[in-house]
């Protein structure tokens, strides 16, 4: 019998000639060329290369008229020369805020010197330099370092430690509602978020619990044998910013101990001091079996992320020759100047205080945010957090409005979810120059996670901004806000 016909419908080019001299060079720009873009073609290149979706987004809150030339210390500035205050901080990654000269200067030290880059092939002193600073930063026996490049790889690191060191016997995973733990495929699974998820098909040696729900978790441990790690945010900030009681966590470790189940700790976004301890989880006097890393510790100029295990857990999981390249450091795991930024970042850290004062003007920051709850108790609902890790939460937007308007627009209040986050964010940008941030799964919270260095000067000047737009009332709010769209 014939072989029926194969028909492609892939597009076919001739392949070039083997001499590099007749491959002629595209129509690529130049950094200089990239420098000199307008908004106007930064736009069709981001609709045509990046993410078409998302445009639509930054049009509805007008963040896609500002172009940043350069940025420094608390503030961007735009293509007009505005300064615009950070209080968004790079969703925490900016703890030095921008281009913080003790950092700059050791990048420029490492390049005028070149220094190794890539040194697979051999140990690097900057990889092992940072591994013991981060030993040295973290409390009890944390001590075993992996690095990678961000918050996913060393959460996809941190789990599949726990997992091999728990034992093919106890696979499952627990992990809470609400929780963000990356958008990779591995972290996927514990990520709570349908947006997310989507319709990819992720592990399913996941188990579900309510966040801050001791005796939920405490059933699970006692009903199911094959449970072996839980990976928990110490502070959920995609949730928007949900702490647990000191209580909750202090049960946690001992019901942890007592089934011999691995507690995950992920500190990508509270950890690196935003909280006001270097760990969120120090405020609670507990260490879990492994944690992990990212945002802040590549210092606004580098991607670094890392797990930090127990080292009896890791070397249970890596810890002979046979099994000690399962999860070995990627090619960019390590890399020279990334080290080298990260190693300075630490010092900084300590150096200049930053800890100490995420946490006192963290609590001058929600001091002042809870005046203004309480001058505005219609407006807003809840002010929370932890030193520079706040979430400012709305009411439902019917609540908002006049007595009379409730009625009708409360049956749109599911749909309406995230509006007022939006105004208020859109018109911070516009009219007083100041840039928040939202959170993924309640959107009616803004999420502010300002650099390290802020002072209460910054607070004063956000918080009077964000009082003087509040005073103009809702209705007064939304008509600017439309106002705002009009001709885009």
């Amino acid at each position: 019998m014939a072989k029926p016909e194969h028909t492609s419908t892939r597009t076919l080019v001739e392949a070039p000639a083997l001499s590099p001299a007749t491959i002629a060079k595209p129509e690529l720009m130049s950094v200089e060329q990239a420098k000199a873009m307008d908004v106007a073609r930064i736009t069709d290149l981001f609709k045509a290369h990046l993410n078409p979706g998302q445009l639509h987004f930054m049009k509805l809150l007008g963040f896609h008229k500002v172009k940043i030339e350069r940025a420094e210390g608390m503030f961007y500035i735009d293509q007009n020369g505005r300064k615009i205050l950070d209080f968004f901080g790079g969703f925490g990654s900016l703890a030095f805020g921008h281009n913080h000269p003790r950092i700059l200067e050791a990048r420029k030290k490492f390049q005028e010197e070149k220094r190794q880059e890539i040194a697979i092939a051999f140990m690097s002193q900057y990889a092992a330099a940072l591994a013991h600073n981060i030993a040295k930063c973290s409390p009890g026996d944390l001590d075993m370092v992996f690095l990678g490049s961000s918050g996913s790889e060393a959460m996809e690191a941190a789990v599949k430690l726990a997992e091999r060191a728990a034992g093919p016997k106890r696979p499952k995973v627990v992990y809470a509602e609400n929780s963000f733990h990356g958008k990779t495929k591995g972290v996927l699974a514990i990520t709570d978020g349908s947006l997310y998820r989507a319709d990819f098909k992720v592990a399913d040696n996941v188990v579900r619990v309510p966040f801050a729900d001791i005796d939920a978790v405490e059933r699970l441990f006692r009903s199911d044998p094959e449970i072996g790690v839980i990976v928990l945010e110490t502070i959920q900030g995609g949730g928007g910013i949900i702490q647990a009681p000191a209580e909750y966590w202090q049960k946690l470790r001992a019901l942890c101990d007592q089934y011999g189940v691995l507690w995950v700790a992920d500190e990508v976004q509270c950890g690196y001091g935003r909280s006001g301890r270097f760990y969120a989880f120090e405020h609670y006097g507990v260490v879990p079996d492994v944690t992990a890393l990212a945002k802040s510790l590549g210092a606004g100029k580098a991607a670094v992320g890392a797990m930090i295990a127990r080292r009896d857990v890791y070397m249970k999981a890596y810890g002979t020759p046979k099994t000690a390249m399962i999860h070995a450091m990627a090619t960019f795991g390590g890399m020279g100047e990334a080290c080298v930024t990260a190693i300075e970042g630490l010092n900084v850290l300590y150096d200049e205080g930053l800890i100490d004062n995420a946490a006192a003007t963290g609590d001058y920051l929600l001091q002042r945010l809870q005046a203004l709850k309480e001058k505005y108790p219609k407006i807003i609902k809840d002010v929370r957090g932890r030193g520079f890790m706040i979430g400012l939460e709305f009411h439902d937007f019917s609540q908002t409005l006049p007595m009379v308007l409730r009625p009708i627009v409360s049956v749109l209040d599911d749909k309406l979810k995230g509006s007022l986050s939006g105004f208020v964010g859109s018109l911070l940008l516009r009219d007083y120059d100041v840039l928040v941030a939202f959170t993924e799964y309640n959107r009616n919270v803004i999420r502010l996670e300002p650099p390290l260095i802020c002072q209460r000067e910054h607070v004063d000047r956000f918080v009077d901004a964000f009082d003087n737009l509040l005073s103009r009332g809702i209705v007064a709010i939304v008509k600017d806000f439309v106002k705002s769209q009009v001709g885009k």
